[in-house]
């Protein structure tokens, strides 16, 4: 099969029928073999009985009903299971992303050779609410994922060779940062396709503050997972180790400090009568602390199921 379509919804039952007429479309003028999945995640609206719908119209159609609302990242981790197509490509079912980018994105994937290649909707006709954001939010995941020629992380048209998705795992809402997956999992060609980005036909968006703050620290968290996911003690051993020895050294001024002070006949007091003793005593502590937390980190990742996956690209 040439291509697999994976469509995570959310109360999109007015869109659905134009989304999967544009999408066959497309395909029967460039002669694709191929599947639509749509995920419906916990839709109250009708959108699982439209999908039905089509279903019964074309044996392309595939549909995956969660019994409630888990989010984007597990609506695709289910979409990206099911699939098998040689080219995975997931689109948004608001009619933002036009089906008219397919077939360049699977030439993209197929012919040059690209393991992923995001869309950049370079023109957007959302709200600077959202635009904003966006562009703070994506600068940031630049910088930390060290990927610099993405503008869009979060597109939701992308283009997967096969062996990608079935090599990663998309949790939580990590959706956003499956290029950084990608990149952490040994997929190092990606690359980026200016797509049309086009106003939202129905409904209302979905994006709100929330989701924005949730980004930066879903970031923050698969950065320190693919830097000391592995070995913890790395980061932690290092912190605890700097602030004990910083409170070792601190203890020791401040009783050579009363020490010296005995010896040349100047006033002194006692050394817990000093409030640097306790500040350097806590240090020790919490040093000790994350010391002692690198090394349950380590019998954590000893004993994980996954230690020992690795990708594992040929093999004779």
């Amino acid at each position: 099969m040439d291509i697999s379509v994976v469509v995570p919804l959310y109360n999109e039952e007015e869109s659905l029928p134009e989304l999967y007429a544009w999408i066959e479309r497309v395909m029967q003028a460039n002669h694709f073999t191929y599947e639509v999945i749509f995920v419906n995640d916990g839709s109250t609206d009708h959108s699982w009985q439209v999908i039905e719908s089509l279903k019964n119209k074309s044996t392309h159609v595939r549909g995956i009903k969660f019994r409630r609302n888990y989010g984007k990242s597990p609506a695709l981790f289910c979409g990206f299971e099911r699939a098998e197509g040689d080219v995975v490509i997931t689109m948004d079912a608001d009619l933002q992303d036009s089906p008219d980018e397919i077939p360049e994105l699977y030439r993209m994937i197929m012919e040059d050779g690209y393991d992923l290649v995001s869309g950049w909707k370079q023109k957007r006709y959302d709200p600077l609410s959202k635009t904003i954001p966006t562009k703070l939010f994506n600068a940031t995941a630049r910088k930390v994922s060290g990927i610099k020629n993405l503008h869009d992380f979060n597109c939701g048209l992308k283009a997967y060779r096969k062996e990608v998705i079935k090599n990663i795992e998309v949790y939580g809402e990590m959706h956003r940062y499956i290029p950084y997956l990608a990149k952490n999992a040994g997929f190092k060609k990606i690359g980026e396709k200016v797509v049309h980005h086009q106003a939202r036909k129905y409904g209302k968006t979905k994006f709100g503050l929330n989701r924005f703050v949730n980004g930066y620290l879903d970031l923050i968290t698969l950065w320190f997972l693919s830097k000391f996911g592995v070995k913890p003690m790395h980061i932690f051993g290092f912190l605890g180790s700097i602030m004990f020895i910083l409170g070792f050294i601190s203890v020791i001024i401040v009783g050579v400090s009363k020490l010296y002070a005995m010896h040349t006949g100047q006033d002194y007091r006692l050394v817990t009568d000093s409030p640097y003793f306790f500040l350097s005593l806590t240090t020790m502590i919490l040093g000790t602390q994350l010391f002692l937390a690198g090394f349950i980190g380590e019998l954590i990742a000893r004993n994980a199921p996954e230690r020992n996956n690795y990708k594992i690209e040929k093999e004779l």
